[in-house]
């Protein structure tokens, strides 16, 4: 067997549906699926099971342990040459496979990741945080594959294929809950293996269905950079803490913005009591609300029209506005969150985030 498929499941019995289903147009065939239950209330073994006569699929169900521990016994039950790790909302290309063994016969690799993009048939709201995850203005438009040039490329557990005999070498992901594929990624290189980026690997990522638990999704992943830093002081680059710095330049503008208001205010009240306000705090109040206003209105702005000519929408560029706040800031939350805990009050993983990780 070439390749094995190996896919965590946690109560997404239709994403299962989806993803399984484009599995069987794939015209690259020498293939099995792996499919594991990570302790799901509602498990998707009858969604697996109609595909039987369609796709070399196998369906495990297991005691909850998290992402990373469900993927390692998912991989040894595989038997495939390499194992490719998929997230349940993942929809894949028929060409994807194609793309990998075309890839792999040019040029060897150990371990190998690719992009993602936005299926027409996902929602607006989907779409926005899909900008939000890949844009230069966000994320720098790494994740999004924009970036070919790179020294290192350390793929996602989205989609991140990896020789099986390099996996098991490894030991498979860490009991880490949230950045286990970052920190897999960082143990590759650090083993000495290689690992590419295949740009036309690529798959369509649903990620979250509404803005609160993509705020959620990215508060966690800011946390989770503080831990690999914790591990891995070399991994934490500058680019790491720009949500933060952005987040904390937010926090101030909105704080000026306040002051300003607060400002206004006093001079209305003056106005109405007839003693009339001096024209310094007047236009002192006014410079503070439109200094603060204009950064974050040229940043919304550039944000809009950027997502709405990508996505041909301007809907979507209107919603692309929030969904970019709330990735920066999200992340830059979750990051500065950890940082005081870890670094600062020198709590350890467990006990820092008992309640975010480890329910």
């Amino acid at each position: 067997m070439r390749y094995s498929f190996v896919i965590p499941v946690y109560n997404r019995p239709d994403e299962v549906d989806e993803l399984l289903e484009s599995l069987t147009h794939q015209t690259f065939t020498d293939f099995e699926v792996v499919v594991v239950e990570d302790g799901s209330s509602v498990p998707c073994r009858h969604i697996v099971e109609k595909y039987a006569n369609r796709l070399p699929v196998r369906y495990f169900d297991k005691p909850n342990s998290g992402p990373g521990q469900t993927r390692n016994y998912g991989v040894e039950r595989s038997t495939g040459e390499y194992v490719i790790v998929l997230d349940s909302d993942c929809i894949i290309p028929p060409g994807y496979l194609q793309a990998v063994e075309d890839e792999l016969k040019r040029e060897p690799a150990d371990a190998f990741g690719g992009p993602d993009r936005a299926h027409a048939s996902f929602t607006p709201v989907q779409k926005a945080i899909n900008y939000a995850m890949t844009s230069f203005f966000t994320t720098g438009g790494i994740r999004g594959g924009s970036k070919k040039k790179m020294d290192k490329f350390y793929p996602r557990s989205f989609n991140m294929g990896i020789r099986r005999d390099v996996y098991l070498a490894l030991e498979g992901f860490s009991k880490m809950r949230f950045g286990e594929d970052i920190d897999f990624s960082i143990r590759i290189f650090k083993g000495g293996y290689r690992c590419r980026l295949f740009p036309e690997a690529w798959v369509w990522h649903k990620r979250r269905t509404d803005l609160k638990k993509f705020f959620k999704q990215v508060h966690n992943s800011g946390i989770a950079r503080i831990n690999l830093y914790k591990k891995y002081p070399e991994s934490l680059k500058l680019v790491h803490m720009l949500p933060a710095v952005f987040t904390l330049g937010v926090g101030l503008l909105l704080l000026l913005l306040l002051i300003g208001l607060v400002c206004l205010a006093s001079t209305s009240l003056f106005i109405e009591g007839t003693t009339y306000p001096s024209m310094g705090l007047f236009t002192f109040s006014l410079l503070l609300i439109y200094g603060s206003l204009t950064p974050l209105l040229l940043f919304s702005l550039i944000i809009c029209t950027d997502a709405s000519i990508r996505n041909r929408s301007l809907w979507i560029g209107l919603l692309s506005v929030p969904a970019s706040f709330i990735q920066l800031t999200g992340y830059g939350t979750g990051f500065l969150r950890a940082w005081w805990k870890r670094c600062v009050l020198g709590k350890d993983e467990f006990s820092a985030f008992e309640k975010n990780f480890y329910k």
